[in-house]
């Protein structure tokens, strides 16, 4: 049982490289039912596969302001870019769109530049199968302050909350989904081609949603954790078959 344990451990560190043992304890947790994290902390020192900190930029102190909590799906979305370069030196964008209830990711679109009225396009897209949002979150870039952005969320009676110059905290939520973007997905491949990013990109946002357990979706994937959330709303409102009707 433990070398078996041993080996899955190892075998999971290995093609997941940014996860600690906790991540690792919650993917193993549906082949090992009652396993300890304990005992996947010794195997997991044992084995020597502790994660290295990528070393981060001083940035100096801001202000910290307070996230309004969401209550349900699409309530918010947060929506940033992230940039990175092919082998060849060429730049592309990411356009990261996030959930702030359930932390799925709602899309991830590259290419070699999005403008404001592509990312209302996308937004369309990704509304089609998730509905429409009651209200959107950004940052004070071109795309997001153009009339094609700002004439969309009118159009849609979406609420643009834009943060302050200069306080990316302020939206903490896509940030925070960023830097997992960057760290488990951007930094650990070398794209040679447009085609090769997007497709490695769509693969590693579905292992996200779908795989991936989230310490704030009580170690559930975002996926599963939104169903649920969908279910009990959906159950909440459906009168009870015990109701007697009154005349």
């Amino acid at each position: 049982m433990t070398q078996e344990l041993s080996s899955k451990i190892v075998e999971i560190a290995h093609v997941r490289r940014r996860f600690g043992y906790r991540r690792i304890h919650d993917m193993l947790r549906p082949h090992f039912p009652g396993v300890n994290h304990k005992k996947v902390y010794r195997l997991y020192s044992a084995a020597n596969l502790a994660v290295r900190k990528r070393k981060k930029a001083k940035r100096p102190d801001s202000e910290r302001v307070p996230l309004q909590l969401a209550s349900t799906v699409n309530e918010v979305w947060s929506i940033d870019f992230v940039s990175d370069s092919l082998s060849t030196g060429r730049r592309i964008k990411c356009l990261t769109v996030a959930d702030d209830f359930s932390h799925e990711c709602v899309s991830i679109s590259v290419d070699w530049g999005i403008s404001g009225q592509y990312v209302t396009r996308l937004l369309d897209q990704a509304a089609v199968f998730k509905g429409y949002l009651l209200a959107v979150r950004t940052d004070n870039g071109p795309e997001f302050t153009s009339r094609a952005f700002m004439g969309w969320a009118q159009t849609h009676v979406i609420r643009h909350i834009l943060i302050e110059p200069g306080r990316p905290m302020q939206n903490g939520y896509i940030e925070s989904f960023n830097g997992k973007f960057r760290d488990e997905c951007l930094n650990e491949q070398w794209f040679e081609t447009l085609a090769q990013a997007r497709s490695a990109i769509t693969a590693w946002r579905q292992d996200y949603n779908e795989v991936r357990p989230h310490i704030s979706c009580n170690r559930m994937p975002p996926a599963k954790f939104a169903e649920l959330h969908r279910q009990r709303a959906g159950d909440a409102a459906r009168p009870s078959s015990n109701t007697t009707e009154i005349n």
